[in-house]
């Protein structure tokens, strides 16, 4: 049962909010929906946003075939080739102006990353080789620009030209990191969905190397949590805890374990440590997960995608080690999302973030950091991994 309330919330809540925006004037979807539920049409649009957008749309239709998100789908691939995507110095660019012009045209691996993760799902739903042939120009890319062999670690943020920048964008908390988990994590989420596309040795091998980075640069064995900012040496900037990072990268990395069929017992026990080190630490008693903690400041705020990623990091645990209390978890978590983070005005969607008290913050509803990815990505998660 809980199954299908998950895929009935995506196809009547989630999925109808975002296909809303599709601008059929100017290509991709408008870029802002604000708290009050208004739309923007003339706000900018993001490089990310249109990957996690076309990534959305693909999956939907590859798990559910029905066409009408796959005409989504090739409505997003249309403005991504044609806009995003820089055909003169290559990449995919960071924002757009409403029109599709370029706004901001700096090149982040992140983003890139993104490129590859949706591009490879266009791929597996509608086996359009050219969205192959470009998510493999983008990995090339990736590794030719943005990976640094010495220190075995992936770069972060350069100009249209491809020259290293300071990474402005993906820095926090006060500093400017020169090697980030969250680039890191998603690098090896796109890395893997591409294997499963196109499973060549070349892709395999980077897919080992970032798990043993993982492993031994990022995971901290003593915490079980991940670090999040490094200098240029894999020094840990900050005493910082990102427990929704955390729970995402362990059912991601266990995604690769899958993929590529490792048998690495290091790896299987990091994956369930960090459920289990999330669960006892950040899980609250109404069920929700809080956002971070920097030093012995704890953010109690319930972040959207936080929630989401929680659940499906609890269902691969639970996947993982059958103990039952992954499915409490589980159930508690939903209850909570869909008690205080589920916008049920209205033409709504879910909310940013709630306070402690479940109060909803007014920040916008749709912006290029808030799309579609990783609520959508929950519950087609749950949609073909449970049975009822």
């Amino acid at each position: 049962m809980l199954r299908d309330e998950i895929a009935k919330h995506l196809e009547e809540h989630i999925l109808p909010f975002w296909m809303k925006l599709k601008d059929d004037e100017n290509g991709g979807y408008y870029g802002q929906v604000d708290y009050n539920l208004t739309l923007d049409k003339k706000a900018d649009k993001g490089g990310i946003a249109t990957a996690r957008f076309l990534w959305t749309f693909s999956a939907a239709y590859r798990v559910t075939g029905k066409q009408e998100y796959l005409k989504q789908a090739d409505h997003l691939y249309k403005f991504l080739i044609e806009k995003v995507y820089d055909h003169q110095f290559k990449g995919l660019y960071w924002l757009l102006d409403y029109q599709g012009n370029p706004k901001d045209t700096r090149k982040h691996v992140y983003t890139q990353s993104f490129g590859i993760y949706a591009l490879s799902e266009y791929y597996r739903a509608s086996k359009n080789e050219d969205a192959l042939q470009l998510a493999n120009e983008l990995f090339e890319l990736i590794e030719d620009k943005g990976f640094d062999s010495e220190r075995n670690a992936y770069k972060e943020e350069f100009d249209r030209l491809w020259n290293e920048t300071s990474n402005e964008m993906l820095s926090e908390n006060g500093v400017i990191a020169e090697i980030t988990m969250n680039t890191h994590i998603h690098v090896l989420e796109a890395y893997t969905n591409l294997y499963k596309a196109n499973p060549t040795d070349t892709i395999r091998l980077k897919l080992e190397n970032l798990m043993k980075v993982h492993y031994e640069k990022i995971y901290n064995k003593d915490t079980k949590f991940l670090g999040v900012f490094f200098d240029k040496h894999w020094n840990s900037l900050i005493d910082l805890k990102s427990f929704g990072h955390d729970i995402e990268a362990s059912w991601l990395m266990d995604e690769t374990i899958k993929a590529l069929d490792l048998n690495v017992p290091d790896y299987d026990q990091m994956v369930t440590n960090i459920a289990y080190n999330i669960a006892d630490y950040a899980t609250q008693m109404d069920g929700s997960l809080i956002n971070e903690q920097e030093g012995d400041h704890i953010d109690y705020t319930r972040v959207w995608w936080v929630q989401a990623e929680a659940m499906v990091g609890y269902l691969n645990a639970y996947e993982r080690t059958s103990d039952k209390r992954f499915l409490e978890l589980i159930n508690n978590q939903w209850e909570y999302i869909k008690k205080f983070v589920v916008d049920h005005r209205v033409g709504g969607e879910w909310y940013w973030s709630v306070d402690n008290d479940g109060t909803p913050a007014e920040r916008n509803i749709s912006e290029p950091w808030k799309v579609s990815y990783h609520n959508s990505r929950f519950c087609l998660e749950f949609m073909e991994r449970m049975t009822k």
